[in-house]
């Protein structure tokens, strides 16, 4: 797998030691193992990367955590949240969708299209925090390594970059703050978009993405056009 790893140069640079390490191997075996089995992985082998490859290190200026990869055939791509185009948007996705629309209620959003690449393209890290997972098994890879190399992802974007914001919904992104040095960068928190959190209350209503922009605005950073698909 590490052969065929597409990842832009520059975070290339940033994460080759990992590539080397015992647990990053570990990742390899288990992933081909699975594989040998006959059981599916999603996302596909091209996609596994793909947040790295559309967000450019340089151009890093937003990182929305999520969890593990969609399960379901045809829903995954690489990006945190997002299903390609012609998948119907989850519902932890229309909850996004329906928060930007009350803080941006003059723009159209598509409630069809859930595929995120434009985000991502702006500089809108959308990061898993494992990075595949077995088919119709929800968190089946996240013990083998993957939270390892995310983490020191997030390690090094706290450490070597400067303003950005972090948007950590629900507890699981929440408990990756310890890593992140909130004298320099912005942290947004919230409870998570799914329904089961949301409608408990804690995600409508959090105003992220204006205040996300406000902040990036500040540093005279272009803002997201989050309603843009």
């Amino acid at each position: 797998m590490t052969h065929n790893i597409q990842i832009e140069e520059s975070r290339k640079k940033q994460l080759e030691d990992e590539f080397s390490k015992p647990y990053f191997q570990n990742i390899v075996d288990t992933i081909k193992k699975d594989i040998s089995q006959g059981i599916s992985i999603y996302p596909q082998g091209g996609d596994i990367f793909r947040a790295f490859e559309l967000t450019p290190w340089d151009e890093v200026k937003v990182v929305i955590l999520g969890q593990d990869p969609y399960h379901g055939a045809g829903q995954a791509h690489g990006l945190s949240f997002s299903v390609p185009e012609g998948i119907m948007p989850p519902p932890s996705l229309l909850n996004i969708f329906k928060e930007i629309k009350t803080e941006y209620p003059d723009d159209q959003i598509d409630l069809r299209n859930g595929n995120l690449t434009p985000r991502a393209q702006e500089g809108v890290l959308l990061l898993n925090a494992f990075l595949t997972v077995q088919a119709s098994n929800p968190l089946s890879h996240s013990k083998i390594g993957w939270e390892g190399f995310t983490d020191q992802i997030i390690s090094l974007l706290s450490s070597q970059k400067q303003g950005l914001v972090f948007m950590l919904w629900g507890g699981f992104a929440k408990s990756k703050s310890k890593s992140i040095d909130s004298s320099k960068h912005l942290l947004l928190t919230s409870s998570h978009p799914s329904p089961l959190a949301a409608n408990q209350g804690g995600w409508f209503g959090n105003n992220h993405f204006k205040l996300c922009n406000e902040y990036l605005e500040k540093q005279g950073k272009k803002a997201i056009n989050w309603s843009r698909l």
